[in-house]
């Protein structure tokens, strides 16, 4: 990484260079051995890439896009208490169904109609359409496949045999949310009521079609949802309906809608590779058709897609899930590969402004020896945050990080190789002085050295007419020392620029303490999908009534005892108060039998009595003997439903869930609570724990390479403060573009630690070993070797992920926000905080030697700059 040292110098607190130096070496072999037996490094990578990518075919296999499994923390508390429930109170949906006792969401197909026009739902001419899409959906069969209780199918609304003209009259007496028997929370949307909670009007109304889903009808109830869903726009269509508007939703659509996420983005990858490849090519054009690169960066873009082809190839080979997350990192990748791409035609042709004719081998040997090592540094970096963002209860950001990190790694590997080879053989053909596009040979002679300017660039070797010479410094390097670099190092800026730094910094932890958490299950649609205005009605007018929990009481205790009676009732109780429990709508079979028994004059506090009349209540109300998990002398365990209200958000989602397990653990009594929701509410309990430790850990693991790797602990110091400052400027504008902390920017969050290495490290190092003697100076001289690489660099990261900003999901365009933020808050530290702080610090960890001798200023991950 660094120059050449001073010949006394060894390893110091300010040069811990120890590693460095035989790694440099390394390199110096690898380079030269690349440039004797080019042939092998090109053939042997595509074939590898051609028997790895065989692994495709196992891609159907291996795709895991299953959103409860993927998106939901292994192991949460939720997962656990299902087995629980669904254990001690086994389902049968064919004879006793019950929607507030199911363990799981059930196989359902949901319609919200809403009223036209601003009207009533229960106007008559709005029931009559109701009334007409109720018997549609039962004319397609829906009685065939319904769940039922006791030989009846499951209402889809307790409110649609009052629909017709003859039972309207009882509408005018309908309470809400409770009338008699039926909890009306969730069938009846956007009410007004009276002050004796009458009905007055309402919006909307919610259709629940439950199928059976236990045993062999599961299949028959998945093609009546499937045929549902091919047929309900024609169908809707069709029925045309006056007075209402009906979205609808089934227990597939969120699945189905999620998995054909990955068919809208493979038309993008085409895009994103024709922007790379232009801009590659645009970057290394000359106007020499003999030394023109646009070769090199054409098979630049070849490596990495070599990369990704050999490391998925692997992984479904060896059997990791394939995640639609990964279909994020192709991008990525592609930007990276580039950026190593830059890095080494940049110190390759640094290497032949050396020197006149020097021979290939010591040429690519001194390219690898400058470029190899700051490659190696930043792929290290990169590879580690993601190996380390493995370590998180997501399996989707597992994925996503071992396909990731193992792709960088043949990046790595390929760039070394094929890449290194391609070099060589393109300086044969220059060598040759043959043709870039023909290969044939450019004779000059005087005729021709005469002609136009255009002719000589595209048929002789360049505009002069004269014979190939390297090309003097680049005119945006020019820029950076001439005009930037003097404009940024001038007081007034420097006061302006820390004034912006603290803005940036305020806003960042202003942002840090809005952030939202949790994935949005709508997001995993596309955004035209139908499920949108399904979920946008749902949110309008069914939003008040949360998940109708169970408490269940997990152990076997003593009913008939007085004191456990009054220990289940009292944590009832507190249950009941929190603010997110409407306690008048609680059910409990025991608080009912304990009215029964006053009621019956019955001694329930005897056990023969207390299991003997049961069955009296269970003649009351059917329900509770569900509720119940009895043998014939004792109960196993047993459950009681709390109502929730005012579940409209994710934090109140994490804040229902937290309180309401706080409080079952501090009952005296084994309680658990649980609904399918909380499944993925479990989300919350994790994501900011998980981020903070893949960032902590990462970040530490980035700081200690950088100590080994970079020789010099000023630099490391000032690469610590950039991943900082640029994760918390990431978390923080994140809020303002309204991306949630979730599993998919989670991922992100971790990608951000590697590339705030790569924009910072160079500029710092480049400062600290510049042999000129001010603050100021030293900083231009920095800017004028990395400037326009670091630009470079962040151009053609984000050409690398731009195309998914056109994307119609969530997951696709999170990820390009993000990377967005992180090559944005990087560049920005690299090319203007960075270079300002360190001009405050004069002469603070450089080597004393610095100013003696002239020093090699080494190339670094971001110097790619085609001259």
């Amino acid at each position: 990484m660094a120059g050449p040292q001073h010949p006394g110098e060894g390893c110091s607190c300010r040069n811990t260079n120890c590693l460095e130096r035989p790694l440099r070496r390394l390199f110096e072999g690898l380079g030269s051995g690349v440039a004797a037996c080019p042939w092998p490094f090109v053939l042997v990578p595509l074939l590898l890439s051609g028997g790895l990518g065989s692994g495709f075919l196992f891609l159907p296999q291996r795709q895991a896009n299953d959103i409860e499994g993927q998106f939901t923390p292994t192991g949460g508390p939720a997962k656990a208490e299902r087995d629980f429930v669904l254990q001690h109170f086994p389902t049968n949906d064919s004879e006793r169904f019950s929607v507030q006792q199911m363990p799981t969401e059930g196989a359902y197909a949901a319609l919200i109609a809403v009223a036209a026009n601003g009207s009533s739902v229960l106007a008559p001419a709005a029931r009559h359409d109701v009334q007409k899409l109720d018997k549609a959906m039962r004319a397609r069969g829906y009685e065939q496949v319904c769940a039922r209780s006791y030989g009846v199918c499951a209402s889809p609304n307790p409110l649609l045999p009052m629909l017709s003209n003859e039972e309207a009259a009882a509408l005018e007496e309908l309470t809400f949310p409770g009338s008699g028997p039926f909890f009306l929370g969730t069938a009846l949307g956007g009410v007004r009521t009276d002050a004796s909670e009458r009905v007055l009007s309402a919006r909307a109304l919610k259709l629940v079609y439950y199928l059976r889903e236990d045993g062999p009808e599961a299949a028959e109830s998945r093609r009546w949802l499937e045929d549902f869903l091919q047929d309900a726009p024609s169908d809707l269509t069709e029925m045309s309906f006056a007075s209402i508007q009906v979205t609808y939703f089934t227990s597939l659509s969120r699945q189905l809608e999620f998995e054909g996420n990955t068919k809208s983005v493979v038309p993008l990858i085409s895009i994103t590779y024709f922007l790379t490849i232009t801009f590659s090519v645009v970057s290394c054009l000359r106007l020499s058709c003999i030394r023109n690169n646009v070769w090199l960066a054409c098979f630049g873009v070849i490596s990495a897609g070599l990369a990704v082809l050999s490391s998925f190839g692997l992984l479904l080979f060896c059997g990791v899930p394939f995640v639609i997350t990964v279909a994020n990192a192709p991008f990525l990748i592609l930007g990276v590969g580039v950026d190593d791409m830059f890095i080494m035609i940049a110190s390759w042709e640094q290497s032949l402004r050396k020197k006149d004719k020097p021979d290939v081998n010591f040429l690519l040997a001194e390219t690898y020896s400058e470029a190899a090592l700051s490659v190696t540094i930043t792929t290290l970096t990169d590879v580690l945050a993601f190996f380390i963002g493995t370590w998180t209860a997501f399996p989707s950001v597992r994925s996503f990080c071992l396909y990731t990190g193992t792709a960088f790694v043949f990046c790595y590997i390929y760039t070394m190789t094929f890449f290194g080879a391609i070099i060589v053989l393109n300086h044969k053909r220059e060598q040759g002085n043959r043709h870039w596009l023909t290969c044939m040979p450019v004779e000059v002679d005087k005729d021709q050295a005469e002609k136009s300017c255009l002719y000589n660039a595209c048929c002789i070797g360049n505009c002069s007419g004269q014979s190939s010479q390297p090309e003097s410094e680049h005119p945006m390097s020019m820029f950076f020392t001439k005009y930037y670099g003097p404009f940024l190092t001038n007081k007034w800026i420097k006061a302006l620029v820390v004034l912006l730094y603290g803005v940036y910094l305020g806003g960042s932890i202003y942002g840090c303490t809005q952030i939202r958490e949790g994935i949005d299950l709508r997001n995993l649609a596309n955004d035209d999908s139908y499920v949108i205005p399904y979920y946008d009605d749902n949110d309008k007018y069914f939003s008040a009534y949360g998940p109708r929990v169970m408490v269940v009481v997990t152990g076997s205790v003593d009913y008939w005892n007085e004191t456990v009676r009054l220990g289940i009732e009292n944590c009832t109780q507190d249950l009941e108060g929190i603010s997110y429990v409407d306690k008048n709508f609680s059910q409990s079979w025991l608080r009912a039998y304990t009215e029964f028994a006053k009621q019956q004059s019955l001694n329930i506090n005897d056990k023969g009595i207390f299991i003997g009349n049961l069955p009296e209540l269970f003649q009351y109300v059917q329900t509770f003997e569900w509720d119940i998990n009895k043998t014939h002398d004792k109960i196993e365990a047993s459950r009681f439903f709390i109502q929730t209200v005012n579940v409209t958000s994710a934090i109140d989602e994490k804040n229902l869930v937290h309180q309401l397990r706080e409080k079952a653990e501090q009952c005296s009594i084994s309680l658990m609570v649980y609904h399918p929701a909380f499944i993925y509410y479990d989300q919350y309990l994790v994501i900011v724990q998980n981020t903070i430790q893949n960032v902590i850990v990462a970040a530490g693991a980035m700081l200690v390479v950088s100590l080994l790797l970079i020789p010099n602990p000023l630099c490391c110091l000032w690469v610590t403060f950039a991943i900082a400052s640029v994760i918390v400027g990431v978390a923080g504008f994140m809020t303002f573009w309204n991306v949630n902390l979730d599993s998919i920017s989670m991922i992100n969050l971790v990608i951000c630690i590697g590339f705030s290495v790569d924009f910072s490290a160079h500029v710092s190092y480049a400062f600290v070993v510049s042999r000129e003697s001010t603050a100021n100076n030293r900083a231009i001289d920095a800017l004028s070797l990395l400037g326009y690489p670091v630009l470079q660099g962040a151009v053609s990261t984000i050409l690398g992920v731009v195309a998914l900003a056109a994307a119609k999901t969530y997951i696709f365009r999170t990820f390009f926000k993000i990377m967005f933020l992180v090559i944005l808050f990087g560049a920005l530290h690299g090319l203007v905080f960075i270079p300002v702080f360190l001009t405050f610090f004069g002469n603070f960890g450089r080597s004393s030697h610095n100013t003696e001798s002239k020093t090699e200023v080494p190339r670094y991950r971001d110097n790619k700059d085609c001259p």
